[in-house]
């Protein structure tokens, strides 16, 4: 396997697994915790993530590089991001509505907050941060996506195991969904230096 081969998979599993934008970031937080009750509710969400998530990263990274970086309109990056964004987010929207209604309706608000979801904001500019070329950038956002939507089934999961247990009734709602969000990701932490260490980079 060659060395660019290598470091497309470094970076695709760190996105996974060592940065993932909810457990190691703490991006994109809102829909994690309040999405994630069902498992047919976590899966779809994550899915529009994913699909944000890569068609954002595909359109603004070359409208970054090669309209706004050489007219020097830099700053107005973050603008023009959220705008792609939103029109990404409000295509699927209309596209659930007429051909998947039950997960429409399921999502609700939460949807259309993919709008304004900074794990999806978060991608399109680290990828500009860290330097990467255009492959990679995509790599770091199909990852990123596949982190989210993991991040999302193993919480949906947690959540309708613990709904079915006796727990007490200071820790019913809010306080054990946080609990149980926290050890969720320190078990993440498992992961720190392992895609170094298995693939030396």
């Amino acid at each position: 396997m060659s060395s660019y081969a290598i470091k497309l998979l470094a970076i695709f599993l760190s996105a996974i697994l060592t940065e993932n934008y909810i457990l190691n970031q703490f991006l994109g937080i809102c829909p994690f915790l309040g999405v994630s009750k069902k498992l047919k509710t976590a899966t779809g969400m994550s899915i529009a993530v994913i699909v944000v998530m890569f068609i954002s990263t595909a359109v603004t990274f070359p409208i970054y590089t090669y309209i706004l970086l050489p007219s020097g309109l830099d700053y107005l990056q973050v603008v023009v991001f959220i705008l792609v964004i939103a029109a990404l987010v409000q295509f699927i929207e209309i596209t659930l509505k007429k051909y998947v209604p039950s997960l429409y309706q399921s999502l609700g608000i939460y949807l259309p907050l993919i709008t304004t979801n900074c794990a999806v904001l978060g991608i399109t500019q680290l990828v500009i941060s860290k330097g990467e070329d255009y492959t990679q950038a995509l790599v770091n956002a199909i990852g990123s996506g596949v982190g989210f939507f993991v991040a999302m089934v193993i919480f949906s999961g947690v959540r309708e195991h613990l709904a079915h247990n006796d727990v007490p009734k200071f820790m019913k709602g809010l306080p054990l969904t946080l609990v149980a969000a926290s050890l969720v990701a320190a078990s993440f932490l498992g992961f720190q230096g392992l895609v170094k260490g298995m693939l030396g980079y």
